[in-house]
């Protein structure tokens, strides 16, 4: 059995690991970008814990 012959299956495999893959990075690079945006706009804004201060 040599291990430089690949089925055909493996080939099938691959193309569609790879796709599988671009689609992740891209939505990561999606949620990347829409958060970069956010932070830079200033829209966010972390919660501040108020003290109610009563005397």
């Amino acid at each position: 059995m040599s291990l430089g012959r690949t089925h055909e299956i493996h080939k099938r495999r691959f193309g569609r690991n790879l796709g599988v893959g671009l689609i992740l990075v891209g939505f990561i690079a999606i949620i990347f970008g829409l958060t970069v945006v956010k932070v830079t706009r200033g829209d966010y804004e972390p919660v501040r814990a108020s003290v109610s201060e009563s005397n």
